[in-house]
């Protein structure tokens, strides 16, 4: 099992996730369809060329979507009970077709769940880079997580 359980975290761990993706046109025109997302940004190349990113803009949570996608093997794979809530997600870049994006996760808070002594709560801090290093998505995920002494 890839994740850890709650028991095993330290506040101030840090991840930096293996896997990387580069983001092709094919996934932003998929995820903005599936998810019903009309907006020309993403899927107008000529409406998009007379914006002022003067290209195709990736969704934004396709981007927030792969970057917790990415993160799940390294921190909650088999260990989640569930999650509890994304607080504070901010797009500080925009994302383009054709950029490479990983990413990297702190833990940065453990509580004790009152109502399951069997689990705890972990607070991650995840970050989304792209090829230049710039952090285009940042979140906090809260997440109820088994204890491997339960």
């Amino acid at each position: 099992m890839a994740g850890k359980f709650f028991d095993e975290w330290q506040v101030g761990d840090s991840i930096a996730h293996e896997i990387r993706r580069t983001v092709t046109e094919t996934d932003n025109l998929l995820f903005s369809t599936m998810t019903h997302n009309p907006q020309p940004l993403h899927i107008d190349a000529e409406a998009a060329k007379e914006s002022e990113f003067g290209q195709i803009l990736v969704n934004s949570t396709f981007t927030f979507s792969l970057l917790v996608g990415v993160s799940v093997g390294d921190t909650t794979l088999g260990t989640l009970v569930a999650n509890l809530g994304f607080d504070k997600v901010v797009m500080p870049k925009p994302v383009f077709i054709g950029d490479t994006l990983r990413g990297e996760t702190e833990i940065i808070a453990l509580k004790e769940s009152k109502s399951r002594p069997n689990a705890g709560i972990g607070t991650f801090l995840h970050r989304c880079l792209n090829q230049r290093d710039e952090v285009v998505c940042q979140c906090e995920r809260a997440a109820l997580l088994k204890k491997k002494s339960a």
